[in-house]
């Protein structure tokens, strides 16, 4: 998602995860080890439609737009500002967690930086010292704050997208500066997770589609912690049409591959229209690559010049979006 539209301000853990932590230890594997898809199970629609209590009350409104059709994954962002609200501090995460409890097969999916001041533009320098310093586990606290605030709050089951489209240029918390203490410390936020009892947590790799500044498989941390491949993808190069999005290097068919060969989860974070307008056919073209991908979920941003609900910019492309998605078994 762009940096403008989604600037938002912006446990202590047992002797034995201590010691992993500290250590730098083997993990746990993943909680839910499955291959591309979610067992054949009905792919969850998303969007992202506000950062807020707003965006709850929104989720209802999509939903008779479709048609009926059950918007199931509530997607939302943590500020980058500061540590606090890293920690959970919004308010709006209680209107979250009350519309994730009100229905079983909902799901929240929850965007949490890994850094704070995570859209300064931070040069590359100090972004380095600042992933060591995480790798060493100096901020493993404030994970273990947040995961404590979460189980609170009734949502353990959380998809965590942490340190989101970490290949790219503009995130104080990108991959490039330094890829190896970048992947330590992506493990120790989630042993700091992790360690909170009652905790399910499900966490989410989410790159940007295409090379971008780094190759999103050399920031890879591991099988063991990490449960689905995610990927950002919007209508804008790298590709000039949808083919070469998915045939690019390091696009949406090499995804697909990544997650078969590592036995993950898929999902698109994040996904829409920009570059190119009203694009019925890439909204068709992205459909279709989701029904016949089944990832675990999908969520588009839907504001301008992204969406299709809350933006009039883009009608022919509303239009195959609400046709498709109103059909009771979501087929093409």
């Amino acid at each position: 998602m762009s940096r403008r539209a989604r600037r938002l301000v912006g446990v202590c853990a047992g002797m034995v995860a201590v010691g992993l932590l500290a250590t730098g230890g083997a993990l746990a594997p993943p909680q839910r080890p499955v291959s591309e898809g979610d067992g054949g199970g009905e792919v969850a629609l998303g969007a992202y439609l506000h950062y807020g209590s707003p965006g709850v009350e929104r989720m209802r409104k999509l939903s008779r737009w479709l048609g009926g059709a059950e918007v199931r994954a509530g997607h939302t962002y943590l500020p980058g500002d500061t540590w606090t609200n890293i920690e959970g501090a919004p308010d709006s995460l209680r209107s979250w967690a009350r519309w994730r409890e009100a229905g079983a097969d909902r799901m929240f999916v929850l965007n949490v930086p890994m850094l704070d001041h995570n859209e300064d533009r931070v040069p590359d320098e100090r972004v380095a010292q600042r992933l060591r310093s995480g790798a060493r586990g100096d901020h493993d606290h404030h994970f273990a704050r947040l995961a404590e605030r979460l189980v609170a709050l009734g949502v353990p089951d959380t998809v965590i997208v942490l340190g989101w489209e970490m290949n790219g240029f503009d995130y104080t918390h990108r991959c490039r500066p330094d890829p190896e203490n970048w992947k330590k410390y992506w493990r120790r936020i989630v042993a700091a997770m992790r360690s909170v009892e009652g905790q399910r947590f499900l966490f989410d790799f989410a790159p940007n589609r295409g090379p971008d500044a780094i190759p999103w498989t050399r920031c890879y941390p591991g099988d063991d912690v990490v449960d689905i491949i995610g990927m950002d993808t919007y209508d804008q190069p790298p590709g000039d049409d949808f083919h070469e999005h998915v045939t690019q290097p390091y696009g949406l068919g090499r995804q697909v591959e990544f997650a078969r060969e590592h036995g993950k989860m898929l999902s698109y974070p994040e996904w829409g229209l920009f570059r190119n307008g009203d694009n019925a056919a890439y909204m068709r073209d992205m459909l279709e690559w989701i029904a016949e991908h089944r990832p675990l979920y999908h969520s588009i941003t839907d504001y301008c010049p992204h969406g299709v609900w809350q933006c009039g910019r883009n009608p022919r492309s509303a239009a195959v979006f609400r046709k498709f998605l109103s059909r009771s078994d979501h087929e093409p």
